[in-house]
């Protein structure tokens, strides 16, 4: 990861300082918000098959349909963000996220399941682009990088803590207590919700179209080489990890590894702390250094975890499963910060202010569409006793991955790519 001199200084102190009052207000949330997501993120595919009792593959096809709402949605919540803010559309789509967790707290049957799994979707397809161009658009420069950074590590102190209370509160012979952990994910909503009506009522996150600029639509911004694959490793990241980590990963912890669910929300609690724990170490390591270098350390990581959770397979239900699923889990945690602080900072350095919503819409569909195959590929693979294609699967597509990254690096300019001017 070479880098040229004068790179900047990375410290808490400097970046809390550099930030403008509506960046804290978003950052200062973060974890309570995501709290409610950690109580339900690691056992929804639990809870839909163990019971409520949907089989398996069903269960993987309802947690794809969340990204196949959020995919459909995606392209006119991005062209919405430019048109008419991205705060109007993130209370869009927190309200159905709080609307269809009250519904899955009551879920018995696959229908009820759709209906709230869709309302997911909708809030997952056109809060992300918002999201992401509302930080762009009160936040600018290196800190911007850093922003995409500290605030993954909230959202995962928020997930862990959350799912180490599930872990301990939820039982599968007490259906209630995982009616209770849903509920709570919906209050939860109820924090962003009063920051975008309160203090963020003023931050439209709008660009005016200049005059003089072409209309670009989604096909354009795809025809450029460097949007196109860096589209395609998004994806790759999302069908290889995020895809497998609500799905997958607890699937096989649980139908290979037969670990408890109390070992599952203890992995999740791990991911979380080296991720909070190693976020800013990693944020001056590559600050002013190639991004594309940090997703292939990303890569080398995940190869690792994913070796490390087949071995969970060798001594099914003892010790060493056990610690081999929470190994995983931090392993990949690692891997997540290089990831997390690379691809939504290349995003937004490629995208032009007037057209920011609709290029994070572009890489947030490509992480609805790994989103989609992943639960897929795993709940069909898992179900038919085919895990040791599962974990080949994820390996060969992290092959795929490294040689796209290169071929991307390629294609970036230096300030594209990260690299501070010397």
């Amino acid at each position: 990861m070479t880098a040229t001199t004068d790179r900047p200084k990375v410290s808490l102190r400097q970046f809390w300082a550099d930030l403008p009052t509506p960046g804290r207000w978003l950052l200062s949330t973060v974890a309570i918000q995501t709290l409610g997501r950690g109580l339900t993120l690691p056992f929804t595919v639990i809870y839909i098959h163990e019971v409520r009792g949907i089989g398996l593959g069903t269960a993987g096809s309802l947690l794809a349909l969340i990204a196949i709402v959020a995919l459909l949605v995606t392209g006119p919540g991005g062209s919405l963000t430019d048109r008419i803010g991205a705060r109007r559309m993130l209370l869009a789509g927190t309200f159905a996220q709080l609307v269809g967790c009250t519904v899955l707290a009551f879920a018995t049957t696959v229908p009820m399941f759709v209906v709230g799994f869709v309302l997911l979707g909708f809030n997952f397809g056109v809060s992300w682009p918002a999201f992401n161009a509302l930080i762009a658009s009160v936040v600018s420069g290196p800190v911007r990088q850093q922003y995409f950074g500290v605030n993954f590590a909230l959202v995962n102190l928020g997930i862990g803590l959350g799912g180490v209370i599930g872990g301990l509160f939820v039982d599968v012979r007490e259906p209630m207590t995982f009616t209770l952990i849903f509920l709570a994910d919906a209050l939860s909503m109820l924090v962003p919700i009063g920051l975008l009506l309160i203090p963020l009522r003023h931050v439209h996150g709008r660009a005016e179209h200049p005059e003089d600029a072409a209309t670009v639509g989604y096909l354009d911004l795809l025809r450029r080489r460097p949007v196109l694959w860096l589209t395609f490793i998004t994806f790759l990241c999302t069908f290889i990890g995020y895809g497998q980590i609500e799905s997958g990963f607890p699937a096989f912890a649980r139908q290979v590894s037969e670990v408890s669910t109390q070992v599952i929300g203890f992995a999740f609690a791990i991911n979380t702390l080296v991720i909070v724990a190693l976020q800013f170490t990693v944020l001056k390591a590559v600050t002013g250094r190639r991004r594309t270098r940090g997703l292939l350390v990303m890569v080398a990581l995940w190869v690792v975890s994913w070796l490390v959770l087949s071995s969970a397979g060798l001594e099914p239900g003892a010790l060493f499963a056990a610690v081999a699923v929470v190994a995983f889990m931090g392993v990949f945690g690692l891997g997540e910060i290089f990831m997390q602080i690379a691809i939504p900072a290349i995003t937004n350095d490629m995208a032009d202010d007037h057209i920011r919503g609709r290029a994070n819409a572009v890489n947030a569909g490509a992480f609805q569409g790994g989103a989609i195959l992943g639960p897929i590929a795993s709940g069909f693979l898992l179900e038919h006793d085919l895990s040791s294609v599962f974990i080949g699967t994820m390996l060969a597509g992290l092959v795929v991955m490294a040689g796209a990254i290169v071929v991307l690096e390629r294609q970036l300019t230096a300030a594209e790519n990260g690299v501070t001017a010397g």
